[in-house]
């Protein structure tokens, strides 16, 4: 009889890292991968248009937990997966990335008594006022298995004591999703339809609450977009919190009228990978466009103050820029004053990632 891995995801960046391991744990056959959606991202173009383009089987259990505040939301997933675990009894809890559903799945396989993987642990922002930031470190704590994606990584989890017995780096499982699909991407005629062309366009995508949730910060980020239009057009896929908050401040139909800025729902994976391949510059403070971004050679301007994600600096296209109207003007006259640069790929950022952690899985469960 087979030995379950349970594997946890709930938000849209947690999908393109479920879906390798998944897949990889099908081919090896000697374990059984169960998949529980916890429901976090519930709209539409957040979570069923990934499963579709990443080729995600249905999950096996969807807790259908949907929008709660943030204490609320990790509670409910708490509740509702511990009779989950206890029916199940997996070999293993997986859980990726850093969003609310990895916090409380970790929490619910401890309390479960059933050890606890955790895919892209070690990140560090050194900014606890980033919510992402408490639950990775609460995360890395309560983990056995702690599966890294560079060396920055396993230094921050030596330093905080984890025994490095239990640390594997493994590479970017990000990247596994990003290079299955290129192919794909390349085929899609979604610049077309945008009515954009080839590196003649700035892609955009914010959402923390540090950029979009006080009216000050977004009134900044609304400057940057249009001065950003004035230089080249702007292709703005709007993530549903930041739409509501540009919306109920009265600055969402403004950007609509704007000829050079094209508002644009949240788009699937593929769609999206063809935009990211055919930008001049992206400007996010998404943690995972930084890393897609250094693979693919695009210019990327991160607009916060910190990242988890330094190797993306120090090896990739990526640069700091904060959310200061000025500063990041500047870099982006910068950056498209410059040719693209050559970044060095991260070790092990090969597109074999899920492969490298389902052989420790097998190793150690199956």
């Amino acid at each position: 009889m087979k030995r379950s891995i349970l594997c946890a995801a709930g938000a849209r960046p947690n999908f393109m890292k479920v879906g390798p391991v998944l897949d990889q744990i099908g081919r090896g056959g000697r374990l059984d991968g169960v998949l529980v959606h916890t429901g976090q991202h519930y709209d539409a173009g957040m979570s069923e248009a990934f499963f579709r383009d990443l080729g995600i089987r249905e999950p096996d259990i969807h807790l259908g937990v949907g929008s709660l505040s943030p204490a609320r939301q990790v509670a409910r997933i708490l509740e509702l997966m511990e009779p989950v675990i206890a029916r199940i009894r997996p070999a293993c809890v997986l859980v990726v990335g850093d969003v609310n559903s990895t916090l409380a799945c970790a929490l619910a396989a401890v309390k479960g008594g059933v050890p606890l993987a955790h895919v892209e642990a070690g990140l560090r922002s050194r900014d606890r006022a980033m919510p992402e930031e408490l639950n990775r470190i609460l995360t890395d704590a309560a983990s056995d298995l702690l599966f890294t994606t560079s060396p920055d990584a396993d230094e921050n989890l030596a330093a905080e004591g984890i025994p490095p017995e239990k640390i594997h780096r493994v590479g970017n499982v990000m990247i596994d999703s990003l290079r299955a699909l290129e192919g794909a991407a390349r085929a899609s005629d979604i610049l077309d339809r945008v009515g954009v062309r080839e590196r003649g366009y700035a892609l955009v995508t914010l959402h923390r609450p540090s950029n979009v949730d006080q009216e000050e910060d977004l009134r900044r980020i609304v400057e940057v977009l249009a001065e950003t239009a004035r230089r080249l057009p702007v292709v703005f896929p709007v993530h549903p919190r930041t739409r509501a908050c540009l919306a109920d401040r009265g600055m969402l139909a403004g950007l609509e009228a704007g000829s050079a800025i094209h508002i644009r729902p949240p788009e699937g994976y593929i769609d999206f990978l063809r935009m990211m391949m055919g930008a001049r510059i992206v400007l996010t403070d998404s943690g995972g466009i930084q890393e897609e971004t250094t693979v693919l050679g695009i210019p990327c301007l991160t607009m916060r103050q910190n990242t988890e994600r330094p190797i993306t600096i120090s090896a990739g296209t990526n640069r700091l820029v904060g959310s200061d109207p000025r500063r990041v003007l500047d870099a982006v006259d910068q950056a498209l004053a410059e040719p693209p640069a050559h970044p060095r790929i991260p070790d092990l950022w090969d597109g074999r990632a899920a492969g490298r952690i389902v052989e420790i899985l097998e190793r150690i469960y199956a």
